[in-house]
């Protein structure tokens, strides 16, 4: 019997894979399919993904708004098209190229995240391109790219977390997050080993673990360096691989001298009994890993907060070593590749940076461009969301694959940036938040209507592969850019066919730090996926157990000139905000298992919305009495930036100064109006984790 068609799951960086099958009817059926990584599991999630496909709330038509004030209105492509084009042209002729910026996503394929950056820098000539991915892992990406010297989020294959004796997770809920992935915890865990969850929320994983660290918000980099103090006063420290591989211990040894286990538990509220377990959990195991995710990294000292996680990894001996290592599980479905290819402010494909000389050449060769003719680097999300329409910044603005009216942080001040454009796309299968105020909106296909490659959270390039049609009058995004480049002077150098454009992508990524020159869709089709990098001259010489490419990085060296790795001294400080009198609570955010990211589209199934209909807050028994609230009450919360209202949860999983809001609705109850806006100073990534509010009681 046909099972259908072999793909990947729309969403998180998991990417589980699943069987397609159109019946007669137009509906489209799943079946979980057996992928190395995830094996056989599908979350909700996943189960329902098809159900958008089909749904009436799509969009299958182009809308286009003909006058300031005026509603969207159906439009032909044409017309649509025109309209984007004739909008560009005019803005950049009275203001420059830099004029119009582009925002990508970290769900979009490689094909279409790389073609997006060259349409930026080529056909739009514009610096100004950045992707929603700079609020998911760019502070663990700049981390791992100053300890390692290349970035990827697992460095070792996903089946290495179920065979490892100890494990500490770091911000991550992935028993919510992403299900599938508890397989390997519960396998580790069966098989005798430990698992340390850092996390000041007691949730669906921390409920699984041999030992739960809550620090208070913010705090994770105190608790960091606590951990590593230990392990020097204890002599667990691994002398020779640090003399061996590493640079820099003798600055990181000094600098947590003073992280004495008191201080550490005066500053977290972590006890120091647990402080000493976790080390030596760690340091006592054969085969250990530690792993960050969002909660410890989308903080305004999110870089150095995982640079004291790696140096405590370090220390252990862990990274390079089979079996053992750091790394960072990452958040949207195409989080590694969507930053590899060219949609972040300051690379170009392979992972190369924009001001390197020899990497302009490079790509300008294979694009057929001068390399002079590039623009420089942009600036981050953030900054450049916070730009748009102001004096010097961009008045034009084309989104694909993102909603940042719901996602940015200060989302009040990005709807207001959004709101005074002169020009704002958006390509969308949906009618998001951010589709309704555009001037066009461009209906794109969905994930099973279009063949692309997808990189998940452990480097390995997938196929996504074309199940159906799109419905008439759907068009796929590369169509979109391909179309939009030939009427802005660009006939040629775009193409809408996917295959050819990762032809491409090879050739431009070839001998860069995520080089795929050595992939291609027939290999990934023979081998179930292939580990970047993968040289062209080693393909079909590098196969293993566990995939071909290079499955284990580091095992011989790091990606430095020297091959070692290195330490990095950090010190913790404060939240950009903490409490006070007047906004006396943590606000923390984050997401829940039956919505992703804005909720653009999963708030759009029925199945779904029926088991988590609208934006909730978690609040302490203690903390609710003080304030008169029973579950189920409105509620409402203020920081400096504006306000949002939920229902009610009453819960000990938080502790009685924090609350927790998910961020996946837009409206009155979007959390990201509360969030502020301060940014790491080396990765760009905005504070989402730690805001201080007050709590009241809507009548």
């Amino acid at each position: 019997m046909d099972q259908g068609t072999a793909t990947h799951c729309p969403y998180c960086a998991l990417q589980c894979g699943m069987w397609l099958r159109p019946d007669a009817s137009g509906r489209v059926t799943v079946a979980p399919r057996d992928v190395p990584g995830s094996g056989g599991g599908l979350c909700r999630k996943g189960w329902t993904a098809t159900d958008l496909l089909t749904s009436g709330r799509r969009l299958t038509t182009p809308l286009v708004r003909r006058g300031p004030g005026r509603p969207l209105e159906e439009a032909g492509w044409e017309e649509a098209l025109d309209r984007v084009a004739a909008g560009i042209e005019e803005i950049q002729r009275a203001s420059g190229r830099d004029a119009v910026a582009v925002f990508g996503g970290g769900g979009l394929t490689n094909e279409k995240a790389y073609l997006l950056g060259k349409f930026a820098r080529v056909a739009l000539g514009t610096a100004n391109i950045d992707y929603n991915g700079r609020f998911c892992m760019s502070s663990a990406a700049a981390a791992g790219l100053r300890a390692f010297g290349l970035d990827r989020g697992l460095p070792f294959p996903l089946t290495d977390v179920g065979r490892a004796r100890a494990v500490l997770l770091a911000g991550a809920n992935p028993a919510e997050t992403m299900p599938p992935f508890v397989r390997h915890l519960d396998a580790q865990r069966a098989a005798g080993g430990s698992l340390i969850v850092v996390d000041p929320r007691r949730t669906a994983t921390a409920a699984r673990a041999t030992l739960h660290l809550r620090p208070v918000p913010g705090t994770d980099l105190a608790l960091a360096n606590g951990l590593l103090h230990i392990a020097v006063a204890e002599g667990l420290v691994d002398e020779r691989y640090v003399a061996e591989r590493t640079r820099g211990f003798p600055a990181v040894r000094e600098a947590v001298a003073t992280y004495w286990p008191e201080h550490v538990e005066r500053i977290t509220g972590v006890p120091v009994t647990d402080q000493y377990r976790a080390v030596r959990l760690l340091a006592e195991a054969p085969r250990a890993l530690v792993l960050t995710a969002r909660g410890a990294e989308q903080h305004s000292n999110g870089t150095d907060t995982v640079s004291a996680f790696v140096n405590l990894a370090l220390a252990l001996g862990l990274p390079g070593r089979e079996g053992s290592g750091y790394g960072c599980l990452t958040g949207q479905g195409n989080g590694q590749g969507g930053r590899e290819h060219g949609q972040k402010a300051d690379q170009l494909p392979g992972y190369r940076r924009i001001d390197d000389p020899g990497a302009r050449a490079h790509v300008a060769r294979v694009w057929d461009v001068p390399a002079d003719s590039l623009p420089g680097p942009g600036v981050s999300a953030h900054e450049l969301i916070g730009s748009l329409g102001t004096p010097g910044g961009p008045r034009g603005l084309l989104v694909f694959g993102s909603n940042p009216v719901v996602s940015a942080p200060n989302a009040n001040l990005a709807e207001r940036r959004l709101r005074g454009l002169d020009l704002l796309v958006v390509s969308d299968p949906v009618l998001s938040e951010t589709a309704e105020l555009a001037d066009v909106v461009l209906p794109s296909a969905q994930w099973a209507e279009e063949d692309g490659t997808m990189t998940n959270l452990e480097g390995r390039v997938i196929r996504r592969r074309r199940a159906l049609p799109a419905p008439p009058g759907v068009r796929t995004d590369l169509w979109i850019i391909t179309e939009l480049s030939r009427r802005l002077g660009r006939p040629t150098g775009f193409s809408a066919e996917p295959a050819e454009v990762f032809e491409e992508l090879r050739r431009a990524s070839a001998d860069g730090p995520a080089d795929y020159s050595g992939i291609s869709y027939e290999r990934i089709d023979d081998e179930g996926g292939v580990f970047w990098p993968s040289p062209a001259a080693a393909a079909g010489q590098d196969a293993c157990d566990d995939g071909a490419g290079t499955p284990r990085m580091f095992l011989d060296a790091f990606a430095h000139p020297d091959g070692k790795a290195r330490f990095v001294a950090v010190q913790h400080r404060p939240a950009a905000e903490e409490p006070d009198a007047r906004y006396p609570l943590h606000l923390t955010t984050g997401r829940i298992m039956q919505h992703y990211q804005s909720g653009a589209q999963t708030r759009r199934i029925p199945a779904l919305t029926a088991e988590a209909s609208g934006p909730y807050v978690e609040i302490h028994p203690d903390l609710a009495a003080r304030h008169g609230i029973a579950a189920g009450d409105r509620v409402r919360l203020v920081s400096r930036r504006g306000t949002a209202e939920a229902d009610a949860r009453i819960t000990a999983a938080v502790p009685p100064d924090t609350l927790f809001m998910p961020f996946h609705w837009g409206g009155a109850g979007r959390a990201n109006s509360l969030v502020g806006d301060a940014l790491d100073p080396v990765s760009r990534m905005p504070e989402f984790k730690v805001s201080a509010v007050r709590l009241e009681r809507v009548a």
